[in-house]
């Protein structure tokens, strides 16, 4: 199952279905939508009807990135799939890498597109966004210690049971900190994390949701995991 969040995506859903399909066509495609204005929800109900692969699960709330990832876990578990995908709805994840990232669970139970080892990269990106993203990374990695390179990376794929083994109910974040999350949760009950490099292109449709807000809650809520971390040993 790969689970896609939306919130006015309706320019580039479409092309992100045809991508994926074309690459893995014996996925199904959870499109998480948080009531978009654009009218991204209606779009994809009629896609659905034309392809069962398409299901749709619409929140009356945007409430963040984090809740609508968990909200597609736990619709994904209660139908019993063993493989769930994270993919950004904008394009800047390639759909068609979504096999590297499922081959890449043969002996893990958490596979990362990653932007920052040898063969990733990032593409119309400026110099403060990339600084921005290394200095998370490597902030993360400081406090936390589980040595990923790239733990903010939203394109991933997770083994059901390494979810199945979380309670879903206590994840804190709600912004992009919930990605240093779920890789903490992960390694922190001693799955095995692995990279995959990606190419990541900045989104040409849309609007980013990056915002100060997001960024502050990551730094205070890695800095808080990080000191409990070394407290408790």
């Amino acid at each position: 199952m790969v689970i896609v969040p939306t919130y006015n995506e309706r320019g580039s859903i479409e092309e992100v279905t045809k991508r994926l399909f074309a690459e893995s066509p014996a996925v199904d495609l959870l499109v998480v939508d948080d009531g978009s204005p654009d009218g991204t929800a209606q779009f994809v109900r009629g896609l659905s009807r034309s392809d069962g692969r398409i299901q749709l699960l619409e929140r009356n709330l945007k409430t963040g990135l984090g809740d609508a990832y968990v909200a597609g876990f736990r619709w994904a578990l209660e139908r019993g799939y063993d493989i769930v995908v994270e993919m950004d709805a904008d394009l800047s994840h390639d759909p068609g890498e979504v096999p590297r990232l499922v081959a890449a669970l043969g002996a893990a139970e958490l596979a990362i597109g990653s932007r920052y080892v040898p063969g990733g990269r990032v593409v119309n990106w400026g110099r403060f966004r990339r600084a921005l993203s290394r200095f998370g990374n490597i902030y993360a990695g400081f406090w936390l210690r589980f040595g990923v390179k790239d733990s903010t990376s939203g394109f991933r794929a997770f083994r059901a049971s390494a979810l199945e083994a979380q309670d879903l109910s206590s994840v804190a974040s709600h912004g992009y900190a919930f990605q240093i999350e779920m890789t903490r949760r992960i390694h922190a009950v001693g799955g095995r994390v692995v990279e995959v490099p990606i190419t990541f292109i900045e989104r040409e449709t849309g609007d980013s949701k990056m915002s100060r807000r997001i960024v502050i809650e990551a730094l205070r809520q890695v800095t808080a995991w990080g000191i409990r971390d070394r407290f408790r040993h």
